[in-house]
């Protein structure tokens, strides 16, 4: 007998969760429909690109842009030349020792020296008396007396015949002239230039004897230029002469019309090399020249005199016959007696010519 048998379970569909691949719709980020993997077989399955179309652009636009600006990068490096090698770089860490210097005209406290102090200059001129190289200094006897203790360093122009030397050169017995200036600073005479061995050219002055001190060699005039006192001394070398003959110091008087040749020292002092007696108090003196003026009311005439100069000589006209006869260019012959302070006439004579003789 037959058995009934089950009838067979009708067999379960499961419905599937997601269309198949071909069928899955376009993703509406993917813009040129490319087929997305399904969730559960992402671990094997890869999206490729079909073979007869071109691979398309991600579908990133960020990362397209991150990788196209890297590539423009790389690319626009690659094309830099490259630059100039790096240069050194000195750097001052601590410029508080020399900041304050260097904003004064690039002056450096520290290693440059300091700049002269203001002030104006005075020539002196000397002997070196002595030399201390340890403290850089220097004693000058004057001329005409005195010391001075004179101090030098490396701002110090020191010059032999004209040529820049060094403090070598400064030896005692030396003749100099310095350039000196006062020093506040250290309270000292600084020598702002120094000649060494420089011989002064030989200065002149003619003019009228105004005392004569024999027991210290030493003299004064009266300028005839500016009238203003000229004090030399004499030594045993200066040569005085009358004419010439030779005389002495104790020869020469007050009011006495001399020319002198000296060596300027210091202002209107120095030692006079050579005294020529042009006329002494009481000496008679011939002119012979023309008549340059003539004042009869003053009794004053000038004589133009061969030797090429003037001289203003007073006569008394009541005395002299031939007064009458003068006028300017009048040819005369006249000996007057040098009385200190001017020429007196002692005889006029109107001649016809100049003559030949010159004033004794």
């Amino acid at each position: 007998m037959a058995t009934p048998q089950a009838p067979n379970p009708a067999p379960t569909t499961v419905p599937q969760t997601q269309p198949p691949a071909s069928a899955q719709p376009a993703s509406p980020s993917s813009p040129t429909g490319s087929a997305v993997p399904n969730a559960a077989d992402t671990s094997t399955t890869t999206s490729q690109p079909q073979a007869n179309q071109p691979q398309q652009p991600s579908s990133n636009p960020t990362m397209n842009g991150t990788t196209n600006g890297k590539a423009k990068q790389d690319a626009a490096a690659a094309n830099v030349p490259p630059g100039p090698p790096p240069q050194p770089k000195t750097e001052i860490l601590d410029s508080s020792a020399t900041s304050g210097g260097l904003s004064t005209n690039g002056h450096d406290p520290i290693l440059d020296p300091p700049p002269f102090p203001s002030g104006g200059t005075t020539l002196v001129g000397g002997t070196i008396r002595s030399v201390d190289r340890i403290r850089n200094r220097m004693v000058v006897n004057v001329f005409g007396g005195g010391h001075w203790k004179v101090s030098f360093d490396e701002r110090t122009h020191i010059f032999r015949n004209g040529a820049e030397t060094t403090q070598l050169a400064l030896k005692k017995g030396e003749r100099v002239y310095v350039d000196t200036m006062l020093d506040p600073a250290n309270h000292d005479i600084l020598a702002r230039n120094i000649r060494v061995g420089v011989t002064a050219p030989p200065a002149d002055a003619s003019g009228q004897i105004t005392s004569v001190d024999t027991e210290h060699g030493q003299l004064s005039l009266r300028d005839n230029i500016n009238s203003v006192p000229v004090h030399f001394g004499v030594d045993k070398e200066t040569l005085i002469t009358n004419g010439n003959t030779p005389i002495t110091l104790g020869s020469v008087k007050p009011g006495a019309l001399v020319h002198v040749k000296f060596s300027a020292q210091s202002g209107y002092r120095g030692i006079a090399r050579q005294i020529t007696v042009i006329a002494m108090p009481g000496a008679a003196f011939t002119f012979v020249g023309k008549v340059a003026y003539l004042d009869m009311h003053r009794g004053l005439l000038a004589v133009q005199n061969i030797d090429g100069k003037t001289y203003d000589i007073h006569f008394s006209p009541h005395n002299t016959a031939e007064a009458g006869n003068l006028s300017v260019g009048t040819p005369v012959k006249i000996v007057a007696i040098f009385e200190g302070s001017q020429y007196t006439a002692q005889s006029v004579q109107v001649t016809g010519n100049t003559g030949t003789d010159s004033k004794d």
